[in-house]
């Protein structure tokens, strides 16, 4: 009975959740992005270059047909995927943890010695300095 309960307290725990919804929602999020690329992307862009569509375009080599235009079709899609997560999670994330970090600092800098040690040090680890308001 105890190996029971510790399964359902591992699939319950908050994380896991998370990362489930995360992934589920990664999943379709990239097919969403493919069938953009695919439906309006890659025919303007075909429109430009010349050519109806990228994912017939082949070529053979001892009768071994290579499809490289579906590799290209999947090619922009990665791309597209990697500007659209920098630009919409990376970027606004790293704001928020520089903003976090400017509001709530963990470290600071040693009067004396100007090296950053800990903000509840009362004594600097490296020139030994007693810090100014810490009791001693």
């Amino acid at each position: 009975m105890k190996i029971v309960q510790e399964f359902k307290q591992f699939i319950m725990r908050g994380n896991l959740v998370e990362l489930a919804v995360a992934f589920i929602l990664g999943a379709v999020f990239a097919a969403l992005v493919k069938a953009f690329i695919a439906d309006l992307i890659t025919p303007i862009i075909a429109l430009i270059v010349g050519k109806p569509s990228f994912e017939n375009l082949t070529f053979t080599i001892n009768s071994s047909q290579f499809k490289y235009g579906d590799f290209i079709n999947n090619l922009i899609t990665f791309a597209t995927i990697a500007v659209v997560i920098f630009f919409l999670v990376v970027k606004p994330y790293q704001l928020l943890m520089d903003r976090r970090a400017q509001e709530d600092p963990t470290v600071k800098d040693c009067p004396e010695c100007t090296t950053e040690i800990p903000v509840k040090a009362r004594r600097c680890p490296f020139c030994t300095a007693a810090l100014a308001g810490a009791p001693d």
